[in-house]
């Protein structure tokens, strides 16, 4: 998704916490620091069954969702039922299972953009700001600098864009799990109907979606996978790569993307090549 950093002091913040939730950084023991010197040694060898109330306590309570299983039948459902991908992006703009459509979002769905006999099948995490108004993915900063990599590596017209959610998440976060689950038909459908030769997981979020994986982007990055829909007996070649907004706050790292780049390149053209 597109981000926004202001100047000075905050930018780099910024660029500091988006290294590390690219990292594969999730999560924090307190929500406020704690002076250990004050509290003296004690404090700072404390049982955990000491700290457990106050973890409790600071961890946020989650909003009850609808049960998520019914949704993704439904989701199955219409996805099946999509002959093509107008056929599909018509049967994603009516589904109303996803969370994301009625939390902020123009309640415009954003499902692709590019060629329908592309031989890579690139996936982002979800909309940002300029996606949701245009209701096309990859065409804020993040995605013009996406479009700036590929054209050079020859894949300008050899791709098909879309993002494991079709919504704008509040404040450009980051997909849940659980949203990206109850879109994941509409996915694999499209997956189905391209055919592609390569997917491109683009981010940390997609490819830990995609690929059923832990592991951060940082690590994730430049490996070959091979991606199967569930109940599919074809496997497709799955390639990790950084998300263009990460690139954009972290330009020496746009090195190693371009490296991806050629290798996916490298395969597609050279299929029969070891990777």
């Amino acid at each position: 998704m597109n981000a926004v950093g202001g100047p000075g002091p905050n930018r780099a913040v910024e660029s500091l916490l988006a290294f590390w939730a690219e990292s594969g950084v999730d999560a924090m023991l307190l929500d406020a620091p704690v002076d250990r010197i004050a509290e003296g040694q004690a404090a700072r060898l404390a049982p955990v069954a000491q700290l457990k109330p106050r973890l409790a306590a600071a961890a946020p309570v989650a909003p009850a969702t609808p049960e998520a299983g019914p949704r993704i039948a439904e989701a199955r459902a219409l996805a099946a039922a999509a002959g093509d991908i107008e056929a599909l992006a018509a049967a994603i703009a009516g589904f109303d299972g996803c969370p994301l459509k009625f939390e902020g979002a123009a309640q415009r769905s954003v499902f692709y953009r590019g060629s329908l006999t592309a031989p890579v099948f690139v996936i982002g995490e979800g909309p940002g700001a300029e996606e949701d108004a245009q209701g096309l993915p990859f065409v804020g900063r993040a995605g013009k600098l996406l479009d700036r990599m590929l054209a050079p590596a020859g894949l300008a017209e050899r791709v098909f864009i879309t993002n494991t959610v079709f919504w704008r998440p509040p404040g450009n976060r980051t997909p849940t799990p659980a949203e990206q689950k109850v879109c994941l038909p509409f996915v694999e459908r499209a997956i189905e109907l391209i055919s592609p030769k390569i997917i491109l997981l683009v981010g940390g979020a997609s490819a830990k979606a995609m690929l059923r994986r832990e592991e951060g982007i940082l690590s994730l990055r430049g490996r070959w996978f091979e991606w199967r829909a569930e109940g599919a007996d074809r496997e497709i070649p799955a390639l990790p790569t950084l998300h263009p907004a990460f690139l954009l706050r972290q330009p020496a790292a746009k090195k190693r993307a371009w490296s991806d780049l050629l290798t996916l390149v490298e395969r597609l053209d050279r299929p029969d090549r070891p990777v």
